[in-house]
């Protein structure tokens, strides 16, 4: 329990530094001068290089010792923080928010791979798991609260510095702590696909957020597509080639795998998505300052806290059907309240918008993450959590992009305030699709047909796994 304990902390610091950025983008773009992309890098510079060297960092804390990459992240996700605080430029927080994201990425999966093989049974995993959502939950809850009160009374900067004093806790208990761990056997650096990771999601999201500005057909924006593409036809081709890829496709035989990993973007877009559109709603549009408008959050963050554990203890004795069937529901809920009613015109339907979002969100964290490492080897758990954990940052940067594009070209011809809601009505419609998807996907892939497709992925794996040992024995021997 106190290794659970110190691994929430570092989800707590990078959860944490998420909502508590939403909250003072507004403020951050009065200093900066900043357009409406410009608050889009903020976030996305940070999630782009996280989803990018996830996997990475999940294979390499399996291969050097998950607590050695754990306290190399922690030391790098502080120091960044203080920089953050003391950026003079746009240009150099967009910088320093990517710094934070290398020592980011060596956090969450790592975390998880090494609560995956502290709690070896089961349910009590399940239930571990369940507690490591309900962090996310706090976080959500003290985001907009903290950052609030943080931007209205000290300033912006100063929501950096709460990563300081959780970092170096977490960094002192680790090394007294937390026992060292890897996989029994190493796996080999990949490069190359690597490089086609970074050039796939870079290329992406560079071309859906400055397309408004640079034009859909611009050369630019169709060049940087051409990148995304080839990147995804390469990933493709060339990791199946290899002995050990970056990204083991094989895992996706597993429809509960594929499953969960589509589910992750789809409600990990939906939360982006979300909270970038209230944030500049309550305090772009209603005129509330920062605190207030956390305030306003907080039905949805609360929701979350309660519904995260309750989601785990559920996934722990009935599995993930139920709490993604939950999930889906409230989550489309949410979005057609808001895109087919405008809920956000009146206090009372602009406050069940938030509770039922909450409700989806808090319930679909807990299956996404169990059902990506229940079945796999132990011996992959890094490199299998580290996929679901690409999966979520992949959802919302991609949220923040795709929503910020729409509602950019909603309002770029006319004032900001007055054509919002107009605008964002396409936005809704969007995450209440995301909704949907988390709902029909959560349906598919968590019945009989889908858990046998498991149980043989989790064979093959083990045996390939066994196979590669056994070889590596032989020519040690020989």
């Amino acid at each position: 329990m106190l290794v659970l304990a110190i691994c929430c902390m570092s989800l707590l610091i990078v959860s944490l530094d998420n909502t508590v950025l939403n909250v003072a983008l507004p403020s951050m773009a009065k200093d900066f001068d900043a357009t409406l992309s410009g608050m889009q890098w903020t976030i996305d510079a940070y999630t782009l290089v996280l989803a990018a060297l996830l996997m990475l960092s999940g294979s390499t804390a399996d291969r050097i010792g998950r607590r050695k990459v754990f306290m190399v992240g922690l030391t790098v996700f502080t120091v960044a923080s203080v920089a953050c605080s003391l950026a003079p430029t746009l240009e150099s927080l967009v910088a320093f928010r990517m710094l934070q994201a290398v020592g980011g990425s060596m956090l969450n999966p790592v975390a998880m791979s090494i609560i995956t093989n502290t709690f070896t049974d089961p349910r009590e995993r399940a239930r571990a798991i369940g507690v490591w959502g309900g962090v996310v939950g706090i976080s959500m809850a003290a985001g907009p609260l903290v950052g609030g009160l943080l931007v209205d009374s000290v300033g912006w900067r100063s929501i950096f510095w709460i990563n300081l004093p959780v970092g170096l806790a977490a960094l002192l208990l680790t090394l007294r702590y937390v026992p060292e761990s890897r996989a029994p056997k190493a796996r080999r650096p990949d490069p190359v696909g690597q490089v086609l990771i970074i050039a796939l999601l870079g290329s992406l999201t560079y071309a859906i957020i400055e397309a408004p500005d640079a034009g859909w057909t611009s050369v630019r924006i169709l060049v940087f597509a051409a990148v995304a593409a080839a990147a995804l036809i390469g990933i493709l081709v060339y990791e199946p080639r290899r002995a050990e890829p970056l990204i083991d496709l094989r895992f996706f035989r597993s429809a509960p795998f594929s499953g969960a990993t589509v589910i992750a973007i789809c409600g990990f877009a939906a939360l982006g998505g979300f909270l970038f559109l209230s944030t500049l709603y309550l305090q772009d549009v209603r005129g509330l300052d920062a605190l207030h408008a956390g305030l306003w959050m907080l039905p949805m963050a609360a929701m979350t806290l309660v519904c995260a554990p309750l989601s785990g203890r559920l996934v722990g004795s009935r599995g993930p059907r139920l709490p993604l069937l939950v999930a889906g529901v409230m989550m489309t809920a949410s979005g057609v309240l808001f895109a087919a009613f405008d809920a956000e015109t009146s206090n009372g339907t602009l406050f069940l918008g938030y509770v039922l979002f909450g409700i989806g969100f808090g319930f679909v964290n807990a299956p996404i993450t169990n059902t990506a490492v229940s079945g796999m080897p132990r011996a992959q758990a890094g490199v299998a959590a580290a996929v679901a954990s690409t999966s979520r940052q992949i959802g919302q940067t991609l949220g923040v992009a795709v929503i910020g594009a729409v509602l950019a070209s909603g309002v770029a011809s006319s004032s900001y305030a007055t054509a919002f809601v107009g605008a964002s009505r396409a936005c809704w419609w969007i995450i209440a699709g995301c909704g949907l998807a988390v709902l029909l996907l959560g349906a598919l892939t968590s019945g009989r047909w889908a858990r046998e497709t498991a149980r043989r992925t989790a064979e093959r794996l083990e045996d390939a796994e066994d196979a590669a040992i056994t070889e590596a024995a032989t020519r040690s021997t020989s």
